[in-house]
């Protein structure tokens, strides 16, 4: 079981998880970040690190985020480890509490 990166992450891209993630199972896209699930170890140290609460364990995914364990999936395939802490976008503290943002989601 690996851990998934869901929707509270897209347009704040808050890289606190990335910091304590022994394998660098995180993956970069333009305004979120993915879990390799071939790589996550299932260490949970992620989980605490996440200021908008947005990773839960694979078996935990709120049922209105599930397709988020298929998106993780496939954007760590394409996308770039992120293996060090970098600042959050912008004005990601504007979108922290926002919902219904998977629309917003860069590829």
């Amino acid at each position: 079981m690996a851990y998934v990166v869901t929707e509270s992450c897209i347009r704040c891209k808050y890289t606190d998880c990335v910091d304590v993630c022994p394998v660098d199972c995180f993956r970069e896209g333009p305004n979120f970040l993915a879990i390799d699930p071939d790589e996550c170890i299932d260490c949970t140290l992620c989980v605490a690190e996440c200021p908008v609460e947005a990773i839960f364990a694979e078996d935990d995914v709120p049922p209105d985020q599930q397709s988020f364990i298929a998106l993780n999936a496939e954007l760590a395939k394409r996308w770039p480890p992120i293996i060090e802490r970098k600042p959050a976008l912008p004005d990601a503290d504007d979108w922290a509490d926002v919902k219904d943002k998977r629309g917003l989601l860069e590829r």
